[in-house]
This record gives structure tokens, C-alpha cells and sequence, in this order.
């Protein structure tokens, strides 16, 4: 065995710049991998925080119902009809009872009551549509962390203010409004109330930041002329948002009511990211089948150089499992370099970019060290470089040592 590894150290040091260059292979590639893999981790991560910004894991609502065909009496009969949604009331019946259902549930964390109410915001002659939300503020700054987000004012004064109104930075832009001042709201009933602006919030969606206001639950009820057992969702969040749709499954079956998780609302950037991280994968497994192939085509070249020796070897009773063993070992020594130089080189970047500012909604880099996307760099690289080093040193162990030496 000391033999073997011997031997396989001395193929290693003979030619040192092929070495080099097998082991530079694997760095850049391993580097990448990891690098390429925790940046895709962080744009997941980025992505989700901005959509729960403004989206609960689970949308608890009455879905609209559409008329159905009449049945036919015979089959002579011809019944035609349009399917439209029939009128009904959005209303959930007996809310509080279906909220002490979802809480009971094991998986859920928190469960708020919601009241969407589409209004247009006045102020002089201003007047710009957008969407008021009523919400209970403890429970809602908990499922969306609200604070997080505020540029000036105090959410907390929310609760203390029946007719205070948080607005978004753009509607605050747009009309010329700052903490204090008063706004008038028209809502799709035609009632019109002032409301305080006690604080203004900025996600950095401009959609949102341009619409989108929170006041108290019983202020919106009263802007659609509706008493407190009125409301339109119940927003959930679970201990796992990966699970968010199995939940969501379960909630529709004892509810009776649409429940809809969050990749389900948000289908277009969930097919982003999915198309993202095929590509990323791809691409990183690419480079590092690349320097793969770099190891077998040096190993082979090594076996082709060495061919004589190998003969040799054979000769003075080596086995095919000892020649094998020489150059896995070649190849395995390899990789374990490549591989930390690798892991350095990767951790190096990330804590690079990680300093690096964007601005917006995204902050500083969305990356980070992932311990699960080394480890898994560093297993796959040592399978590839082991398998690169296994098929030329398969070829070598069939060497017939004595077609050799007669040549």
C-alpha cells in the first residue's frame, strides 16, 4: 500500500505542471459551483422576503361560484347557456369560528382577518385609485413585519387612532402628505371619511408604494357599510411556507372556503426562479464535469507516457487492483486540492460580494455562506475527480505486460 501511494506521488510531483493545471481545473470549477449555488440560495431567499412583504403564506377567501348548465330532461332537448359568475356576497360567514378552526391547526403560527377595500385617495384636488387594506395591527405586523419597512411615523399608533391610515411612500409623494396631515377616502360604496396619517411605508415596489394604505379593520367595514362580522380574507401564515399548498389543501377541505397558498398567487415568479435555478445548475455542474474531463484527459495522458513502467510494474507482480489503485489515488490527491482551493476561493467571493450594496428592495447582495451547498460541492467534486482518475487507470490495470515489452 505505502508502495502504491508512492508511486502515485511521485506521477504527481513528475509532472507538475500538468498537475497544476488539473488542480486549477477543479478549483475554478468547485469554486463556482458553490459560489453559482449559494447566489442562487440568496436570490430564493431575497425573492420570498419580497413577496411576503405583501403576501401571507395562505389566502383564506370566498371564491366566486359559476353558474352552472340546467340538466337536460331528454336528449332532444337543447339547453344553451353562457356560464357567467353568479352575484354573491365575498363576505366569510361566521368569521371568528373559522378563525379558531385554522388556529387549531398544528402547522399554523398565525391567522388575521382582512378587509380589501378598493377607494380613491383625495387630498385638494389630488386624487389617485388604490386599495386600503383594514387589518388588526399587532396580528398583521406579525405576519407581515410591517415595521420593517417604515420610513417615518409610528405604526404603533395605528392601533391608537381609530381613523389613522398608514400610505405607501408613493401616494405620500404624489399628494404631498406627511405624518399629521389628513386624507380623504371614497370608497366603492360612496362614503367618504378623513383619515390621520400616522405613518408612511416603503417596499420599494412602486405598484404597491403608489396604492397600497393599512387602517384599522373597523374603519373599512364602516367605509363599506358593513358591521364588524364582515370580512373578506383570513391571512395565514405556517411554521414551513415550503408546505404552504399542502396546508392550504387541508384548510379548503375543513373550512369550505378557497384557500390558496403563496406559490399559487404567485405562479409567474415561481416559474422565474424554477427557470433560474435550472440554469444555474446546469451551468455549475457544466464547469465542473469540465474540469472532470481535464483530470482524465492528463491521467490518460499520464497512462499513455507511462505505459512502459506500468509494464514494468505488471511484470515485478503488481496487480491490476494495485495499478488502479496508483492512479485513483493520483486523481483523489488532485481533487482534495482542487477542492480546498476551491472552497477558499468561493468563500473569498461570497465574502466579497456580500459587503457590496445594490440599493432598492434587494439591499446588500443576496448571497451567503450555505454550508449545504459546500458540502455538496465538495462531494460531487471528489465523485467526478475520482471517476475522471477510475477510467484511465481501468485502462492501465488491462495493460498485458508483455505485449508491452516485446514492442
Amino acid at each position: 500500500m505505502n508502495i502504491n501511494n508512492t508511486i502515485a506521488k511521485t506521477y504527481i510531483f513528475s509532472n507538475k505542471k500538468l498537475t497544476g493545471v488539473a488542480v486549477l481545473g477543479v478549483l475554478l470549477g468547485m469554486s463556482v459551483y458553490i459560489f453559482m449555488n449559494s447566489l442562487l440560495v440568496g436570490f430564493d431567499k431575497s425573492s420570498n422576503e419580497s413577496i411576503f412583504r405583501n403576501t401571507s403564506h395562505i389566502r383564506v377567501y370566498k371564491d366566486d361560484e359559476i353558474s352552472k348548465v340546467l340538466p337536460k330532461n331528454s336528449p332532444e332537448d337543447f339547453i344553451i347557456i353562457n356560464p357567467k359568475v353568479v352575484p354573491n356576497n365575498t363576505t366569510i360567514i361566521n368569521p371568528k369560528m373559522i378563525l379558531e378552526v385554522i388556529l387549531r391547526q398544528k402547522e399554523v403560527i398565525v391567522a388575521t382577518p382582512q378587509v380589501n377595500t378598493s377607494v380613491f385617495y383625495n387630498n385638494g384636488k389630488s386624487q389617485i385609485s388604490g386599495l386600503s387594506v383594514g387589518i388588526k395591527p399587532d396580528e398583521a405586523n406579525l405576519m407581515y413585519n410591517i415595521k420593517s419597512f417604515m420610513v417615518d411615523g409610528n405604526f404603533d399608533l395605528l392601533k391608537s387612532t381609530p381613523s389613522g391610515i398608514i400610505i405607501g411612500s408613493g401616494i405620500s409623494a404624489k399628494m404631498n402628505l406627511a405624518i399629521g396631515d389628513n386624507i380623504n377616502l371614497t370608497s366603492s360604496k360612496g362614503i367618504n371619511r378623513n383619515f390621520k396619517v400616522v405613518g408612511i411605508f416603503k417596499t420599494n415596489n412602486s405598484a404597491i408604494d403608489k396604492t397600497k394604505s393599512y387602517i384599522n379593520l373597523a374603519a373599512s367595514q364602516q367605509l363599506l357599510k358593513e358591521g364588524n362580522s364582515y370580512i373578506t380574507d383570513i391571512n395565514v401564515n405556517v411554521n414551513d411556507p415550503e408546505l404552504a399548498e399542502q396546508v392550504a389543501t387541508k384548510l379548503t377541505q375543513i373550512t369550505g372556503y378557497k384557500a390558496e397558498g403563496w406559490k399559487q398567487a404567485n405562479e409567474t415568479v415561481m416559474a422565474t426562479n424554477k427557470m433560474r435555478k435550472m440554469i444555474i445548475t446546469f451551468v455549475s455542474l457544466t464547469i465542473l464535469l469540465v474540469a472532470g474531463f481535464g483530470i482524465y484527459n492528463i491521467l490518460n495522458m499520464t497512462v499513455s507516457q507511462k505505459i512502459n513502467d506500468i509494464a514494468i510494474l505488471k511484470a515485478m507482480g503488481f496487480k491490476g487492483k494495485d495499478v488502479i489503485k496508483i492512479f485513483v489515488t493520483q486523481a483523489i490527491s488532485i481533487g482534495v486540492m482542487g477542492v480546498i482551493g476551491g472552497v477558499m476561493m468561493a468563500t473569498i467571493l461570497i465574502t466579497i460580494l456580500k459587503k457590496v450594496y445594490l440599493g432598492g428592495d434587494i439591499g446588500y447582495f443576496p448571497i451567503d455562506y450555505e454550508p449545504q451547498k459546500f458540502l455538496q460541492g465538495v462531494v460531487i467534486g471528489l465523485i467526478i475527480t475520482f471517476f475522471a482518475g477510475y477510467i484511465p487507470a481501468k485502462k492501465a490495470a488491462n495493460v498485458d505486460p508483455v505485449d508491452i515489452l516485446r514492442k
